[in-house]
């Protein structure tokens, strides 16, 4: 019997070894427009690299999409140290003690890179004894140990290394036997290879949507942007996949979907979120809801951007986020299922054209929403 996830499974472990940290992202960004091109999806990419893909619907009336991003966390070389090591500042939010030991290539002009470890300046007990242990934790008080002959600043600008160059961190992925998987970067590679593999089991079936998907990909998440560039005036409404943390005190699971019902930026749309609800009862999608204090995503960043639309957020089960994550096969499937159900279904939202509350001469006419759903 064939692994009905090997799909996924291929993407997510291809996706993982594509650096692309907040900025150099050109490498994913063709990777899935090839995906794409093989599934014979159509899709634009805007003057930023974001992705806006389409899935056709039946008839034209509101469109939605499903939003996933595909950069990740990384630093960047600020300094050349005279010791011959480099001073980095990170892309993204993350704690320096998740990079400490962590492998990772610096990316230098005229396309050279090199190997490198991060490492904290008191890296040797035979060294500084107990000193290693009471060293802060903070940016400060880390550098990449280059692997090139350098000893020296001269040194390192000889090789190429100058401020500005892109650090890349290592995801190391493993995934065993019984589901789990072990990575850095799982947020969001792993919710961009749930909505490929959604992509691809929906044109399998050769499923006809009620409306326009847009599939959007976007590749500045981590540094704030996020789809602000991908939301044109046809998408209503926009379920997010990312991460869901799953620590003491929190809701969420590594083996089910998560609906973050609220985050740092404040609640998600009361309504989207009723049927997002009500389709993982209606079939049998496991499911937790829960909120994040320290947490904000693709749909954050659309809101503040000014874009007039409803938005809601589901997550794959991750601990240990933004260090060493792990997630299960299972959440992954449960957002699959939950993202299919949500495509194929009826329109959330329709358009009351009795309201229409126009000014003449305005060429888009404000009109009233109208609850498709049972609240």
């Amino acid at each position: 019997m064939k692994n009905k996830d090997a799909y996924l499974e291929a993407q997510l472990m291809s996706l993982l070894q594509i650096p692309s940290p907040s900025g150099y992202t050109d490498q994913i960004v063709h990777h899935v427009c090839g995906q794409l091109e093989s599934l014979g999806v159509s899709y634009n990419v805007t003057r930023r690299g974001a992705i806006r893909a389409t899935l056709p619907g039946r008839r034209d009336t509101l469109d939605r999409a499903v939003c996933a991003h595909l950069d990740t966390l990384g630093a960047m070389v600020s300094r050349l140290k005279s010791n011959g090591r480099l001073a980095i500042r990170p892309i993204g939010t993350w704690s320096s003690r998740f990079a400490e030991g962590a492998r990772v290539t610096v990316f230098c002009d005229q396309g050279s890179r090199y190997r490198g470890t991060i490492l904290p300046l008191k890296a040797s007990g035979h060294v500084y004894g107990d000193q290693v242990d009471t060293q802060p934790v903070s940016w400060d008080q880390v550098e990449i140990r280059v692997d090139a002959p350098c000893e020296s600043k001269k040194d390192l600008e000889a090789f190429g290394f100058e401020p500005g160059c892109y650090v890349a961190v290592d995801p190391n992925p493993e995934m065993d036997d019984a589901g789990f998987i072990n990575s850095r970067h799982l947020d969001n590679k792993a919710g961009a290879a749930v909505l490929l593999s959604a992509a691809r089991t929906l044109l399998g079936q050769k499923a006809k949507l009620p409306v326009d998907c847009h599939l959007l990909f976007t590749i500045n998440e981590e540094v704030g942007i996020g789809a602000t560039e991908v939301l044109y005036s046809d998408i209503t409404e926009m379920v997010v996949i990312d991460s869901a943390m799953v620590a003491p005190g929190q809701n969420s699971e590594e083996d089910t979907a998560t609906l973050v019902m609220m985050d740092m930026s404040g609640p998600f749309d009361y309504h989207l979120n009723n049927k997002l609800s009500a389709l993982c009862r209606d079939n049998k999608i496991r499911f937790k809801k829960d909120l994040f204090e320290y947490y904000r995503s693709d749909a954050a960043s659309a809101i503040e951007a000014g874009s007039d639309i409803r938005t809601a957020l589901v997550g794959f089960g991750v601990d240990g986020s933004h260090g060493y994550e792990r997630t299960h096969m299972d959440s992954l499937r449960q957002i699959e299922a939950l993202i299919l159900k949500y495509m194929l279904s009826e329109p959330t939202f329709t358009r009351d054209k009795n309201d229409i509350g126009s000014i003449s001469g305005f060429p888009h006419q404000p009109t009233r929403d109208v609850i498709n759903i049972k609240t």
